[in-house]
């Protein structure tokens, strides 16, 4: 049919035009502004002479780096450990470790800084030695590159924790079987077999985690002190100076590493999917008394660790007056006292913008995964929308709000009455969170034969009914994930959004930087702790609402039908 192929080739094309509006229009706008100065003038690269030549902003850069290496190293570290005991061995409990790792992803990366504050602050229990009750007191001088590293391993660790346990749970058993009858011992197992086997995995850790502390904005901007990264002199110049040429110089910088982190995790991810192959045997899991509980007593400091800093934070938000006053009183969740508090309002824009992004992305992430992935026309423009779809894998929050900033700031631009809007937060979030979700339907997408569609075409059945009767039913767990990931994405993100909020419509997250900024801190906690416990009551009823709904979704890909069927058929 002609007109299905039109309609295919047009939908390939919008959502060309699409990802092109949305993603590379505005970078492109952040690059002409670093090559520009403040009278809109062309003057090449001078911004960025002008930056290595200062050395505070060079200093800035030493810091982050600093920042981050020490910081992913610790991560990765803590994180191989932690992924090691809960896929290698057959403690007890590992159910628990696995959700007490991934509570830091419920939480804004502001919220670790929180919690430190009030453990290790100039006021913090620790510090003070319980408030006086003990003859000493620990100070480890939090406000600097100590607290932000803290806070960054913290923020980072659900991200690499994920990462290794995937890496670890592909490899071959087989190969410590030949080890095992060359007479290696476990440690020599361990150096020639498992490190080779997740070494990938590791390199792809490092990355990622690298990539996060260097442009993370929240931990920075709590426990940074007068330790300045690159992050906090972008915010600074664009938020405290108006010097928009040079916050997108600092830009360019931040990009980066960024896109070095993409490149290598592109090129690992395509390794990986040799590493198995049918024949691999899955690793059996051997008791070992001393190694499980010494592995059972990690997992439960590290664990206990995350649950400390999320009760401490918790009881901050509770405390009258810290440290004078610890009696429990629920003033603090009334923000209409904190300065430019405007009661709850931030927390249902948060909510409002949290679900529009969940909705709208969802949808058009599905689509454009189903036109890159199903429709076989017009090669060069799949391709092209492919880069687009991935690209903002490689960009950071802050980089994203700047260029959306030139863009649709400028007055000539038919899209700029988004400007100022709800509007330009979900498209900010929906850019920002783009490409995983892409990647999960791309994911889900492959899986399914192609014979749907070649048999849908031969029936002359348009490819859409084919898409809402076949593909999108088989696919549905992979969407309705695809959604909670936007939600609660964006119910913690700060950094995409700082940039870009009207004056009448604050978010919760950049009302906790506003609130930290003038010294309500307990406030501040509030409403992390209404942002933590709505993700999590939001993954909960998600999980429960949608678990019948998965497994009817799941059972197509079930030989439990095909049997009942054919015991029907002998019965008959």
């Amino acid at each position: 049919m002609k007109w299905n192929e039109n309609l295919q080739r047009l939908l390939l094309l919008l959502i060309a035009i699409i990802l092109g509006c949305s993603i590379l229009l505005p970078l492109g706008s952040l690059f002409e502004k670093a090559f520009m100065n403040e009278q809109g003038q062309w003057i090449g690269v001078s911004n960025l002479l002008n930056y290595m030549k200062s050395p505070a902003l060079l200093e800035s850069l030493g810091h982050t780096m600093y920042v981050s290496i020490i910081s992913t190293v610790i991560s990765v570290g803590l994180a191989f450990i932690y992924a090691y005991g809960i896929v290698r061995t057959p403690m007890r409990g590992k159910t628990f470790f696995r959700y007490a790792a991934m509570l830091p992803l419920f939480a804004p990366s502001m919220f670790f800084g929180l919690a430190l504050t009030f453990m290790f602050g100039n006021q913090g229990f620790i510090t003070t030695g319980f408030f006086g009750h003990l003859p000493f007191g620990i100070d480890i001088h939090l406000y600097g590159s100590v607290g932000i590293i803290i806070s960054e391993v913290v923020y980072t660790f659900p991200q690499t924790f994920l990462i290794l346990v995937v890496a670890l749970s592909m490899s071959d058993y087989r190969l410590y079987e030949a080890a095992e009858m060359l007479g290696a011992n476990p440690m020599r197992k361990f150096w020639t077999v498992t490190l080779p086997g997740t070494k990938y995995g590791l390199i792809s850790a490092f990355f990622v985690c690298f990539t996060l502390a260097f442009t993370d904005f929240g931990a920075p901007k709590i426990v940074g002190g007068q330790y300045n990264v690159l992050a906090t002199d972008m915010y600074k110049y664009v938020i405290g100076q108006q010097n928009m040429t040079m916050g997108a110089t600092v830009g360019l910088v931040l990009i980066v590493p960024a896109c070095l982190a993409f490149i290598v995790d592109r090129y690992l991810d395509r390794k990986q999917k040799n590493a198995v192959s049918a024949k691999s045997v899955p690793y059996r899991l051997e008791s070992r008394v001393w190694r499980d509980r010494f592995y059972t007593i990690y997992c439960a400091v590290i664990s206990g660790a995350i649950l400390v800093l999320l009760l401490t934070v918790i009881f901050g938000a509770f405390a009258k007056l810290w440290p004078y006053n610890l009696s429990l009183t629920l003033d603090h969740f009334d923000f209409t006292k904190v300065a430019g508090g405007t009661g709850l309002e931030p927390f249902w824009n948060s909510i409002k913008v949290a679900i529009l992004t969940a909705v709208i992305g969802t949808f058009v992430t599905y689509i454009t995964a189903y036109a890159v992935e199903k429709i076989n026309h017009w090669k060069f423009v799949r391709q092209i929308s492919y880069f687009l779809a991935i690209l903002p894998l490689a960009l950071p929050g802050l980089v994203l709000g700047l260029a959306y900033i030139f863009f649709f700031n400028d007055r000539a631009n038919p899209l700029h009455g988004m400007y100022g809007t709800i509007w330009i937060l979900v498209l900010v979030n929906i850019v920002h969170f783009f490409s995983v979700s892409f990647i999960t339907a791309t994911t889900a997408l492959k899986k399914l034969d192609s014979e749907f569609e070649k048999a849908s075409d031969s029936m002359g059945v348009p490819f859409y009914r084919t898409l809402f009767r076949v593909t999108i039913p088989i696919t549905l767990p992979a969407m309705m994930e695809m959604g909670i990931y936007f939600f609660i994405n964006s119910m913690v993100t700060i950094s995409a959004v700082v940039f870009l909020y009207a004056p009448d419509l604050k978010l919760a997250s950049v009302m906790i930087v506003n609130m930290d900024d003038a010294g309500d801190i307990a406030p501040a906690s509030a409403m992390s702790i209404l942002l933590v416990a709505t993700s999590v009551l939001v993954r909960i009823l998600y999980e429960w609402a949608t678990s019948a709904m998965r497994k009817r979704a799941a059972k197509w890909q079930s030989r439990t039908n095909d049997k009942q069927d054919l015991g029907a058929m002998k019965l008959q």
